[in-house]
């Protein structure tokens, strides 16, 4: 029940992500900590939100997207991939022991960190938009600021809907086991 229930979850936010949405209000973040919470074994914990996070990512870059990317595109930054490996690590880390509202939101604020660090540095390394200077650096991270507020929106949505609906569908089982004993 538990693994149905996370892998059910974990692909429905991944959907979700195929929806129109607001830049940056997505449930990446939310996935890789709740893959790092909640299944058990590493195979899976690693396996599972990054495979949701690539398929949704082929149909994002190669259908939705296809505009902007005239060949099939595999993935469009290594750096987003680097990032949620990141945040998985944070959610090993703080929630593979105990999940509780205070350290969930911990985790979501800072893996919106992670995501916004991450990513603007590569834009700034990788896009020659900026000078390779630290003033660069900086105007990059100015620049991506918009868009962190959305990001941390998003973080925490997700982040309460997957691990509430998981806690909460888990309560409900419980309910119903106790009440056939």
């Amino acid at each position: 029940m538990k693994l149905r229930l996370a892998i059910a979850l974990t692909a429905l936010a991944a959907l979700s992500r195929l929806l129109p949405h607001p830049d940056n209000f997505t449930p990446i973040s939310a996935m890789a900590l709740f893959g790092a919470a909640y299944f058990s074994q590493q195979i899976r914990m690693l396996s599972v939100p990054f495979l949701a996070l690539f398929l949704s990512d082929l149909v994002l870059n190669n259908v939705i997207y296809r505009q902007y990317y005239p060949e099939f595109t595999f993935i469009t930054s290594w750096w987003i991939y680097v990032a949620f490996g990141l945040v998985m690590l944070l959610g090993w880390t703080l929630l593979r022991q105990k999940v509780t509202p205070a350290r969930l939101l911990f985790a979501s604020l800072s893996a919106s960190a992670i995501f916004f660090l991450v990513t603007n540095f590569s834009t700034w390394l990788d896009s020659g938009m900026y000078p390779h200077t630290p003033a660069g650096l900086t105007a990059c991270f100015v620049a991506g600021l918009p868009f962190l507020k959305n990001t941390i929106l998003g973080d925490l949505f997700f982040s309460g809907v997957m691990f509430g609906a998981y806690e909460w569908m888990l309560g409900r089982q419980r309910g119903v086991v106790r009440a056939k004993g």
